[in-house]
């Protein structure tokens, strides 16, 4: 077995979640904040067997996708000491973070 930890946008998260599900596959939800922007993601903690691991990174890779969004740096124009630090900044945001673990033991109580 193995426990794979997704970390997502929590924007992508509802719909990496239902594809999860409509292939019979449950996940733990975890919030969780970071990254560069400092905003909102959700961690997915997903036990399965080896051979759907393939399976699951396709689902993430379709459903968390990279794309751009500008975004300004957080100073107001009068304080910044150069004016083009206070300029909106393309940036790279979404994807997914996966780690795929071993799991020596899975139980139920």
């Amino acid at each position: 077995m193995k426990l794979i930890v997704a970390i997502v946008q929590d924007t992508d998260a509802p719909g990496l979640t239902k594809a999860l599900l409509e292939r019979g596959l449950q996940s733990t939800k975890l919030a969780s904040t970071g990254g560069f922007l400092r905003e909102g993601n959700t961690t997915l903690l997903i036990g399965l067997e080896d051979e759907r691991v393939p399976e699951v990174l396709d689902l993430i890779r379709e459903k968390c996708r990279t794309r751009t969004r500008l975004v300004t740096r957080g100073l107001p124009l009068s304080e910044a000491p150069d004016p083009f630090l206070a300029q909106p900044v393309e940036v790279q945001v979404g994807g997914a973070v996966v780690f795929v673990l071993p799991v020596e033991g899975f139980f139920k109580v």
